[in-house]
C-alpha cells in the first residue's frame, strides 16, 4: 500500500466516525429540544368551574341603639328612703327601683279610711231611719185603708172627719219614706266618694315604690338615699330623674336603605349583622319600615331588631349589616376576577384546554355577589379558567396551569 493510499483510508475512517457521531447525536436533540418547550411555559394561577350558592348582599354600615330607653321619673314627690339599684343593675319588669319617704300622703290615708268610716256609719243610720218610715208608712196605710173601706160599707160607723185624719198621716208618712230614701241615697253617694278619695291616695300612695316599666339595665342614676325627687308629672325638662333604664334585649338597628335596593326590602326578613370589634356575626330582622323615600337622601328608614339574651352587644357597637338582595341555588360561579366584563350580563374568559393551551370565550352571566360571578353559559362545571388579569396572556399560548384559591374566597 502506497503512502497515498494510507494517508486516504486515515481520512476516510475519520469522516466516518464523525458522521457516526453525528448520527448519535441527532437523534438525541428532538427529546431535548420538546422537554425544554415545557419547562420554559409559564406557570398560571386558574381556578376551576365550580358550583355553589350565591346571594347579592347590600352591605350598610350601622350602630346598635336600645330598643327603648327612659328617664325613670317619680309620680309623686318624696325622699328616697331606700334605693335597690346602682349603675349597670339588670332588672325585670315590676322590679322595684327604690322607695320613697311621703309622710303627709301617709296621713292623707289614714283621713281617707276616717272619712270611709263614717260614711258607712251615716249609711247605716240612714238605712235603719228608711226601715222605721216604712213600717210607719205601712201602719198608718192600713189604718187608712181599713177606715175607707168601712165608709163605703157602713157609713153611719165612721165620722168623716177621722177618716180625713187617717189619709193625711198616710200621705205624711208616705213623704217620710221618700225623706229617707233620698237620705240613703246621699249617705251612699258620700261614701262612694269617701272610698273613691281612699283608692285615688292609696294609688298614688304606691307610687312611693318606683318600679321598672320594662326588663332592661340602668345606665346612669341621677338621684341617690336621702335626696329629694319632684312629682313628674309636668313637661318641666329640669325634673329630676331617679335613673336611665335601657332595654337591651333586643337591640335596635336604623339603616337608610338606598332607593334602589328598597324593592328587596321585606319585612320579617333575616339579615345578617357583623360586629368587628368582636369578630362575631349575629342575625337580625326586619321589623319596620317607613315605606317613604326621603327625597334629599334618596333612602328608606328601616329598623331591625337583634336578639341579645346575653347581652354580648351593647348600644353604640358599629355594626355591618349584610341584606340580602337576590339568591340563586347550585349555580356554575367564577371569581369575579376571573372575568373580563364586556356588555350588559355579558363576560369573557380565558379557558385552559386539554392541550393546556389558552382559548377565549364568551360567557353570559347571571347574579353577581361581591366575590362570585354566575355562568349562566359558556362554561362547563369543572373547566379551568385564568384568575386575575387577562391582557397579558394570548389564545394559543402554552402554560402550566396551577390551580389556586383566592384568599377569602374558599
Amino acid at each position: 500500500m502506497t503512502m497515498t493510499q494510507s494517508v486516504n483510508n486515515a481520512m476516510h475512517h475519520r469522516a466516518l466516525c464523525a458522521a457516526l457521531f453525528l448520527a448519535a447525536l441527532l437523534p438525541g436533540c428532538g427529546p431535548s429540544t420538546k422537554t425544554n418547550v415545557q419547562a420554559d411555559a409559564p406557570r398560571v394561577p386558574v381556578v376551576k368551574v365550580t358550583r355553589r350558592d350565591l346571594s347579592n348582599t347590600l352591605e350598610i354600615a350601622s350602630e346598635f341603639q336600645p330598643y327603648q330607653e327612659v328617664k325613670v321619673f317619680a309620680k309623686v314627690s318624696g325622699y328616697i328612703q331606700k334605693l335597690d339599684v346602682d349603675w349597670g343593675t339588670h332588672v325585670k319588669q315590676g322590679q322595684i327601683l327604690a322607695v320613697l319617704e311621703i309622710p303627709e300622703l301617709q296621713q292623707q290615708l289614714q283621713l281617707d279610711e276616717a272619712n270611709v268610716r263614717r260614711s258607712e256609719q251615716d249609711v247605716s243610720r240612714a238605712q235603719e231611719e228608711m226601715s222605721r218610715a216604712q213600717s210607719a208608712y205601712t201602719v198608718t196605710h192600713l189604718t187608712y185603708t181599713r177606715l175607707a173601706q168601712v165608709q163605703k160599707t157602713r157609713p153611719e160607723l165612721v165620722a168623716q172627719e177621722e177618716i180625713d185624719v187617717s189619709k193625711g198621716k198616710d200621705m205624711e208618712a208616705s213623704a217620710g219614706v221618700s225623706s229617707a230614701k233620698d237620705a240613703l241615697a246621699a249617705s251612699e253617694q258620700g261614701l262612694a266618694g269617701s272610698k273613691a278619695q281612699l283608692e285615688k291616695d292609696t294609688v298614688m300612695y304606691a307610687y312611693s315604690r318606683i318600679t321598672a316599666p320594662f326588663e332592661g339595665v340602668v345606665t346612669e342614676i341621677d338621684a341617690y338615699t336621702g335626696a329629694l325627687l319632684p312629682a313628674g308629672t309636668s313637661s318641666n325638662k329640669g325634673d329630676q330623674a331617679l335613673c336611665h333604664l335601657s332595654q337591651l334585649d333586643p337591640l335596635r338597628l336604623v339603616i337608610p336603605v338606598p332607593e334602589r335596593a328598597v324593592a328587596d326590602i321585606h319585612l320579617g326578613q333575616s339579615v345578617r349583622i357583623r360586629v368587628s370589634t368582636t369578630n362575631e356575626s349575629f342575625t337580625g330582622k326586619i321589623v319596620r319600615v317607613s315605606d317613604n323615600i326621603d327625597p334629599q337622601t334618596r333612602t328608606m328608614y328601616t329598623e331591625i331588631d337583634v336578639p341579645n339574651p346575653k347581652y354580648k352587644l351593647v348600644p353604640g357597637m358599629y355594626t355591618t349589616v349584610e341584606i340580602p338582595l337576590q339568591t340563586a341555588q347550585n349555580v356554575l360561579t367564577v371569581p369575579i376576577q376571573a372575568v373580563e366584563a364586556s356588555g350588559e350580563d355579558q363576560g369573557i374568559v380565558l379557558v385552559v384546554n386539554g392541550d393546556n393551551k389558552i382559548e377565549r370565550r364568551d360567557v353570559n352571566l347571571g347574579l353577581q355577589s361581591a366575590t362570585y360571578a354566575e355562568i349562566v353559559s359558556g362554561l362547563k362545571e369543572n373547566e379551568m379558567v385564568l384568575f386575575g388579569e387577562q391582557s397579558q396572556y394570548r389564545p394559543g399560548e402554552l402554560i402550566t396551569p396551577q390551580i389556586v384559591t383566592p384568599a377569602g374566597m374558599e
